[in-house]
């Protein structure tokens, strides 16, 4: 299964994080598929960039986030509260 989740990066105790399409097989800081954004919550205010149009892509095509990458999805209004994927054309209005 393909999932959308957080890959840490950044040095010890600062960490930064990019949001990767990955197969849930691979390692947390493995390969991957395709970086479709970053976060960094130790700047503030703190820093969430997405790609919107590939998260909608790829949750289109049957990708799942973690739960931690749902609740940012949420924020940049990629998905509404139940999860569901909101489209591109209502999230602009």
């Amino acid at each position: 299964m393909v999932k959308i989740r957080l890959r840490r990066t950044g040095k010890t105790k600062q960490p930064s994080y990019r949001l990767v399409v990955a197969d849930s097989r691979a390692p947390r800081d493995g390969k991957f598929i395709e970086i479709i954004g970053h976060y960094n919550p130790i700047r503030q205010p703190k820093v969430l960039e997405v790609e919107a149009e590939r998260a909608r892509y790829w949750i289109g095509v049957g990708a799942q986030p973690s739960d931690t990458v749902a609740s940012l999805l949420q924020k940049v209004n990629v998905l509404d509260a139940q999860g569901k994927l909101i489209p591109a054309d209502a999230a602009e209005a």
